[in-house]
């Protein structure tokens, strides 16, 4: 059974179940709170287990005013506070799959920037390393807690601190083909059925931030960092590429590596297996070729409405004899296909 996110009212969620009980115990006032939420009819992202077992729960908030209870006191600005957020064990794929909605959810509500809590405990340091490499600087405390801020307007120059914000000047800029069968795998939510894609009711399981493809296309070894790839399913249909071939997403180039890369396939295999769609055995098989390239990315937002190759040839004019497995775009033909593909202008940064 796929575990997915869902967005669901606190009156649905069991406050007695045993997930909360850390909450409970951390902060003072936990259940008249949660049960404050529950009467006014407010929701939280949660996931269950295949036995409808609470796994993970995430709160989101959007606030103007000034934030008077940390120290110092944040100015008024439109921000998205992180609130209750809590994934059971050491999931750190469900973590990240939270972060990536919580991200999203910044974009679509047009936010300043983002905030959360952490309590200076060991336990917490992984939390806490993780959302400094997606950019959160420590700003104050709250109480006990640190308070980490991340802005949608500074520019790193790191696809991961970034994230989920593309930057399109002085970067160049490709396409990337992938086959159905794998595309499926590595971007489940990005159909390409005729409705326009939602964002905020995605609910993949494989929704991660991080994805790794393994390419043996001679001219994807060129590709290097901070370079942006729009993602072109092929077509699941023979003869029906002009309908049926779509850019779907659009990724940033984290890290390329080659088989000279490693010194034996343990190494590899632990590199790519925890973001790559391809199963041991494929991973296997692919090493033996010493051709591959290996491209890690970061999965930075789906088109809302999908561009087939008859749009790419007639308005956005791609050369129809193009070699379609892999082709730089012009920064023009990259700005027609966002347009065009209706995504939001908030992902961008020029």
């Amino acid at each position: 059974m796929i575990e997915t996110i869902k967005l669901e009212k606190f009156s649905a969620v069991d406050l007695s179940d045993v997930f909360f009980d850390s909450l409970k115990s951390d902060y003072p006032g936990f259940e008249e709170w949660f049960k404050r939420k529950a009467d006014s009819g407010e929701e939280a992202y949660v996931q269950r287990d295949e036995f409808d077992q609470l796994q993970a729960f995430l709160y989101l908030k959007v606030e103007e005013g000034a934030i008077e209870d940390v120290t110092p006191v944040m100015p008024p600005k439109r921000r998205l506070k992180i609130g209750t957020f809590k994934v059971n064990g050491h999931n750190t794929r469900v973590g990240e799959r939270f972060f990536k909605k919580a991200f999203d959810f910044a974009i679509t509500t047009n936010v300043e920037e983002i905030y959360v809590t952490i309590f200076d405990r060991t336990m917490q340091k992984p939390l806490i390393q993780k959302v400094k490499n997606f950019g959160f600087q420590e700003y104050g405390k709250k109480g006990e807690e640190l308070v980490f801020v991340k802005s949608l307007q500074t520019d790193w120059g790191n696809p991961e601190k970034d994230y989920p914000l593309v930057h399109r000047r002085n970067r160049d800029k490709y396409v990337l083909s992938i086959k159905p069968s794998y595309h499926s795998r590595l971007f489940p939510d990005s159909s390409v059925r005729g409705e326009k894609y939602d964002m905020m009711a995605d609910v993949s399981h494989a929704n991660s931030i991080h994805k790794i493809y393994i390419s043996f296309m001679p001219g994807t070894r060129y590709l290097k960092k901070g370079d942006v790839l729009l993602i072109y399913r092929t077509t699941d249909e023979e003869n029906r590429a002009w309908f049926r071939s779509v850019v779907t997403s659009v990724c940033v180039v984290e890290e390329i590596k080659t088989r000279s890369d490693f010194d034996n396939v343990d190494e590899y295999l632990k590199y790519v297996k925890g973001y790559s769609v391809f199963t041991e055995s494929e991973l296997r098989h692919c090493f033996v070729n010493p051709h591959f390239v290996i491209i890690k990315m970061t999965y930075n937002l789906a088109l809302a409405k999908r561009i087939n190759m008859g749009t790419l040839v007639q308005d956005v004019h791609i050369p129809y004899g193009v070699y379609w497995g892999f082709f730089k775009l012009t920064d023009q033909q990259f700005g027609d296909i966002i347009r065009l593909g209706e995504c939001n202008e908030n992902y961008f940064i020029d």
